[in-house]
């Protein structure tokens, strides 16, 4: 089967995120399919940019698409988005004839990709899939505040109800979207389930030793005999990292650390929480390797987890740190209130209320004084629940399957 994905934020392990179109399409390659990525060239996910034009990464054939640099959410990524769309509008000819896809599937989160992946599906007379990474115009307006009559809500609106008329197969990552999508014109024939995944080959190596600083700092807390909270990923207000340094002042007194990796827009203000507070038993450390998150989750004895109240979440969470933390086999505290949660569901740790800082600390309390033993037999549970339902080889089995 040749599978053409267009989405714009496409990564690699080499550039950074977006993962995802990387991983499945690894995994169609090897199962003997052809893959096809159409992705800009500029995104703001990606810790690195490559160069426009082709190339092949790992048997994948990526297309970058020169578009404009941008930073924030502003006019600027309205002009990339746009080039991007447009660029692909005017190969649609030359991708169908070349290429000659077998299914052309839109998956950039915002759902104008639609139109141009239409474009192609009907030129290469191919089936239409439409992926749903987050539910568009629903998570500007819900989680942003944009207004439903703004001409960018309008229109992502207009999008959403062609892919859902049109496309020949829905797949979401997000599981509670039935009624949603329903009452948004969608047979719920065409719509499959397939979440965001592990990938086993990550896990069966062994793992890039982890930075000095960052060995450092497990090592100081070790030393002060405290059990170590860890987090590793981005730091923005949907990660609720200042919930969690609000709960570790309310345990200066206990025997916890925490470490935090990562980078994004607050970590300069929760640096600066951390000096103004005195949270000396709180280390924040910049971005780490992907490679060396399984070294620092081998060292952590709860991981956490945290979102922000949102009503946008009673559609389901698919987080991809979830699953790092579950295959590393941590025991984790989920603060979240969402339609599903994997952390209850596989028993893999404890799941408190979200932006509450005192069930937090609670939960964290909790944790912390059970032996290490019983710890580890929730990562264990953890890490089968996801070997089970979230490989990557069985997600990328079940999206081509979807299209037969």
């Amino acid at each position: 089967m040749k599978l053409l994905v267009l989405n714009h934020y496409a990564g690699s392990p080499a550039l950074g995120m977006e993962y995802r179109p990387y991983y499945l399409a690894r995994e169609w390659v090897r199962a003997g399919h052809q893959v096809q990525v159409v992705a800009a060239d500029f995104s703001h996910v990606r810790s690195r940019q490559p160069q426009a034009g082709d190339e092949v990464i790992d048997g994948i054939a990526y297309r970058w698409l020169p578009t404009p640099p941008y930073q924030g959410n502003g006019l600027g990524r309205v002009k990339n988005i746009w080039a991007y769309c447009r660029q692909v509008w005017a190969q649609a000819d030359r991708l169908a004839r070349d290429f000659q896809p077998d299914a052309v599937i839109a998956s950039s989160t915002y759902p104008m990709d639609i139109w141009v992946a239409r474009r192609i599906a009907r030129r290469a007379r191919a089936k239409l899939v439409f992926e749903v990474h987050d539910l568009w115009p629903l998570s500007p307006i819900e989680l942003s505040g944009m207004s439903p009559h703004h001409p960018f809500a309008l229109l992502c609106a207009w999008a959403e109800g062609t892919a859902y008329r049109e496309a020949d197969v829905v797949v979401s990552m997000l599981p509670k979207v039935h009624d949603y999508m329903a009452g948004r014109g969608l047979d719920l024939r065409k719509l499959h389930l397939v979440p965001n995944g592990i990938v086993l080959d990550d896990w069966a190596q062994a793992p890039e030793p982890l930075r000095a600083d960052v060995a450092k700092a497990f090592t100081q807390a070790r030393q002060a005999g405290r059990t170590v909270v860890g987090y590793a990923g981005s730091m923005g207000e949907p990660n609720a990292l200042d919930v969690l340094l609000d709960a570790a002042a309310q345990l200066r007194d206990a025997p916890i650390a925490c470490v935090l990796v990562g980078g994004g827009h607050l970590q300069a203000h929760l640096a600066a929480r951390m000096a103004r507070e005195g949270l000396a038993h709180v280390q924040l450390l910049p971005p780490i390797p992907k490679a060396q998150i399984p070294s620092f989750l081998a060292e952590v004895d709860i991981a956490y987890i945290g979102w922000q109240r949102q009503p946008l979440y009673r559609f389901g969470i698919a987080p991809n740190k979830l699953m790092d933390y579950m295959m590393a086999g941590c025991a984790v505290l989920h603060s979240v209130e969402a339609g599903n949660d994997p952390v209850a569901e596989s028993g893999c740790g404890l799941t408190v209320p979200p932006e509450d800082a005192t069930a937090v600390a609670q939960g964290l309390r909790q944790l912390a004084a059970l032996p290490a033993s019983e710890r580890q037999a929730m990562g264990r549970r953890g890490r089968a629940f996801v070997q089970a339902e979230h490989s990557y080889t069985v997600l990328a089995q079940r999206f081509v399957d979807a299209l037969r």
